[in-house]
């Protein structure tokens, strides 16, 4: 079942007494460009004004017909069960209404990675990376919680799901909050629990745990709806490229992702791995592919076109839970992230030299890696002879942090930086040396869930 359906609710109280909402303007944004990058267009400079009115649709989805779900009341089923993680059980927000502690539930970078969103039990938060700072807040006077933010670069849509105890919406629903209008302009509603939710200018893409759903953005008609394997994780990652919508998914086997290029309208399929699919991350042409398995040993990287694996990396010997796996916006460097507590960023372009060691080989860019086949290499030729671990190719450079916390990284808007988000409240902006690796500079630390004097 999946409903769409415009409505009025009513207004969240306004987080920021400073603002003006008469001073903030709401430019059409341009098809081919960001979003204003000031933090006075942070969350109110517009996209709403380039959305038409959003109509009730009623999807006739497996055979039954299905009622508006606006006027279905909003409380969480109760055979769903809670989404999130309660992490930080001992912070109050002075700022509230309700005296309980805020706990953590969610914590995502939007598409640049300029920007993070967390959900908490009574509301959400949005930072700026560099320089570091809260810029917004929802706090709600009931105090229900949001499992998933979705952020849509820096503009006032974002994507909404309850979480924790007491959500604030039910966990079926993905409410679209503009909040130039202050209010909810639509809610996609489903019968099971919402995993994840992908935006771009042109998509939205709801994720539940055995298919995924892909609307138009402007009327929220459903395009397409994708099978897939069992996605308790919500995994789905979609290139924010102009023009070259990507959108890469579980498959129907174990092991196997799937690769949607929608301007060519082909699609393709990756056995990436023999084990589940624990992770992946494309990079934002939709280029290429990193996938990681439940094992955690190896990363591989796929040619998102015609599917052939380009490379192979070694995170470690030991199994581990893969958090993240981001590449640079060049494509240049990946990071990944795991419950070992250690941060790795890899060299594509030196796993690129290495493969292509021989005269008249391919550049030795990123893009070269989509043109370039490995197996005719000297590595290649070894790899029969001398055992697998020896030949791996490991990573540049590692960031130390605490082992057992989940932790997501991407890349920084400052050459050769990472930015690192834990769900125990952390925020670490480092730094590597693309020469010669090794471990990180750490250039910031934050908790992001303590009281900030400068909000």
């Amino acid at each position: 079942m999946t409903t769409v359906s415009s409505f009025s609710s009513p207004p969240w109280p306004n987080p920021n007494p400073n603002s003006d909402p008469s001073t903030s303007a709401n430019p059409q944004p341009e098809e081919d460009k960001d979003p204003p990058v000031s933090l006075a267009g942070d969350l109110h400079a517009g996209l709403s004004s380039g959305l038409t009115p959003i109509r009730t649709i009623s999807y006739n989805i497996d055979g039954e017909q299905h009622t508006d779900a606006a006027s279905q009341p909003h409380t969480a089923p109760a055979s769903v069960p809670a989404h999130g993680r309660t992490l930080i059980p001992n912070f109050h927000n002075p700022n509230s209404s309700s005296s309980s502690p805020v706990s953590l539930h969610h914590v995502s970078f939007n598409q640049d990675n300029g920007c993070f969103a967390c959900g908490i039990n009574q509301g959400f938060r949005i930072y700026n990376c560099d320089p570091f700072r809260e810029i917004f807040r929802r706090d709600f006077e009931n105090g229900g919680g949001v499992g998933i933010v979705e952020m849509l670069f820096r503009c006032n849509i974002l994507a909404l799901v309850g979480g924790g105890p007491q959500p604030q919406y039910p966990l079926n629903k993905v409410m679209i909050w503009d909040d130039h209008q202050g209010r909810c302009i639509g809610e996609l509603s489903f019968r099971n629990e919402v995993r994840g939710v992908r935006l771009r200018r042109d998509r939205i893409i709801v994720v539940l745990e055995q298919k995924i759903f892909v609307y138009n953005f402007t009327d929220l008609k459903l395009l397409q709806q994708i099978e897939t394997f069992g996605n308790p994780k919500g995994l789905c990652e979609v290139s924010q490229a102009s023009g070259n919508f990507v959108l890469v998914c579980l498959g129907l086997r174990k092991g196997q992702v799937r690769v949607e290029h929608y301007a060519s309208k082909r699609t393709k399929f990756i056995l990436a791995h023999d084990s589940r699919i624990a992770c992946f991350g494309l990079s934002q042409d939709g280029n290429m592919l990193a996938t990681a398995s439940n094992k955690g040993t190896l990363v591989r990287i796929f040619n998102t076109h015609d599917a052939t694996l380009l490379h192979e990396v070694r995170r470690g010997a030991d199994r581990a839970e893969i958090y993240s796996l981001s590449f640079s916006p060049t494509a240049e460097w990946l990071a990944v992230s795991s419950d070992k507590g250690t941060i790795h960023v890899f060299s594509v372009t030196a796993v690129d030299n290495l493969d292509h060691n021989t005269p008249g080989s391919p550049s030795n860019s990123p893009r070269a890696l989509i043109k370039g086949s490995p197996s005719s290499s000297p590595r290649a030729l070894i790899k029969g002879v001398i055992p697998k671990y020896f030949t791996s190719v490991w990573s540049l450079a590692q960031f130390r942090l605490v082992e057992g916390c989940q932790y997501i990284a991407a890349f920084g808007h400052q050459k050769n930086t990472v930015v690192i988000l834990g769900l125990d409240g952390s925020f670490y902006r480092c730094k590597f040396d693309p020469k010669t690796g090794g471990e990180m500079t750490q250039l910031e630390y934050h908790n992001f869930m303590k009281p900030d004097d400068s909000f």
